[in-house]
């Protein structure tokens, strides 16, 4: 079995406040979404993502960069939205989890229950039985009482044989609420498995409070440092935390010699155990001549996404005399954001002289260092 995962992000999520929709509001320094799917991402038996989209954020860089990701306009309705998921998938997937992108905290575990379920139902779904006394209420007063005998709280990511459902689609109304109603409809069989109370959905403004507090009791938070010098050659520009910089000479390196987005990528290396820039992009090999920089970087924030963890903040010190970093530093914070899919408040660039002592205070090149926190939920 090949399984897809579809998170289904063209809402508009009006009820929880905000100038951006729910999905792409800051949780943990990361937009909702991104939460949601670096989980799923990182299910090993999980080979590939569709993330379907608002029409109105395809032209934007919200979503995070997550790798395996294919990107779709969605409809509608959510039915509309699912449909375009699913026509997206790529060739070979057998199954499919389809998931709410504001749904942050799915566990590993409620995933495992959902595909182990699939084994022998066309469908599978997590769920929460009703435990509180349900109402019925008109005009502020109780007017009947519902037995909550066989009731289920519904949650994400419901899965399905991928054939199976989308023929429940073709035939199936557009006006279902998910994609259990759309397959029992079509009479398909779905299985109920444990779902988990973490495994929320952010809906109002005093959701993202309660995330929050979920997310700080599960976290496995992990500190990296990284250090990075280049020398001074001919040249008219320095690269920069990914910003060209005017200079009466150029850093030498390999690649661009971009010494503080080095820095940064060597510690988010480091915080995961897996070395450095060399170890992953050796020097001897030429295909690497002359790279721009934020390759590498990108490639340390996927490998960090792929084991679960995202990124909480950046802290990065350029040491040189010259050239001066603070006109610039706003830039190169969004610079840096936008590769890392980070709010540039994450983010810290700053520089300092070393009082004309060393190389660096003879400006025979920049030395940088840097220091990134990872955070798994």
């Amino acid at each position: 079995m090949t399984t897809t995962a579809i998170i289904v992000a063209a809402g508009r999520g009006t009820r929880a406040g905000g100038a951006l929709p729910k999905q792409w509001q800051p949780l943990h320094g990361r937009p909702v979404a991104a939460h949601a799917m670096e989980r799923l991402a990182a299910h090993p038996a999980i080979a590939g993502l569709v993330l379907v989209l608002h029409p109105d954020d395809m032209k934007t860089a919200l979503w995070p960069r997550v790798p395996a990701s294919t990107v779709v306009a969605g409809g509608q309705t959510r039915a509309a939205s699912v449909q375009a998921g699913l026509a997206a998938v790529p060739e070979g997937t057998t199954q499919v989890l389809i998931h709410d992108a504001a749904r942050p905290l799915v566990s590993q575990a409620v995933i495992d229950r959902v595909l182990a379920a699939l084994e022998n139902h066309a469908g599978a779904a997590p769920a929460l039985a009703v435990t509180d006394t349900l109402w019925h209420g008109a005009d502020g007063r109780v007017t009947g009482v519902q037995d909550r005998d066989g009731l289920f709280r519904a949650q994400t990511p419901q899965g399905f044989h991928l054939e199976p459902l989308r023929a429940a689609h073709a035939q199936s109304t557009g006006d279902e609420t998910d994609d259990v109603a759309v397959a029992r409809a079509a009479g398909l069989d779905v299985a109920i498995v444990a779902g988990d109370e973490t495994n929320m959905k952010i809906t109002t403004p005093e959701d993202f409070a309660r995330a929050e507090r979920l997310m700080g009791n599960q976290m496995d938070i992990r500190c990296g440092n990284g250090y990075d010098v280049h020398r001074f050659g001919p040249g008219d520009h320095v690269w920069l935390c990914g910003l060209k910089v005017p200079h009466t000479r150029s850093l030498q390196g390999h690649s661009d010699a971009d010494v503080g987005m080095h820095a940064v990528t060597d510690a988010i290396y480091g915080a995961l155990g897996m070395g450095d820039i060399g170890q992953h992009f050796p020097p001897s090999d030429a295909q690497w001549k002359g790279a721009a920089s934020h390759i590498f970087l990108e490639h340390a924030v996927q490998l960090a996404a792929q084991h679960g963890f995202s990124i909480s903040n950046v802290d990065c010190t350029l040491v040189c005399e010259h050239p001066k970093v603070g006109p610039h530093q706003a830039a190169m914070k969004a610079v840096m954001g936008s590769y890392m899919g980070l709010h540039s408040d994450r983010i810290s660039v700053k520089a300092t002289t070393s009082e004309r002592l060393g190389f660096t205070g003879r400006e025979e090149g920049i030395a940088s260092i840097a220091t990134v926190t990872l955070v798994k939920p």
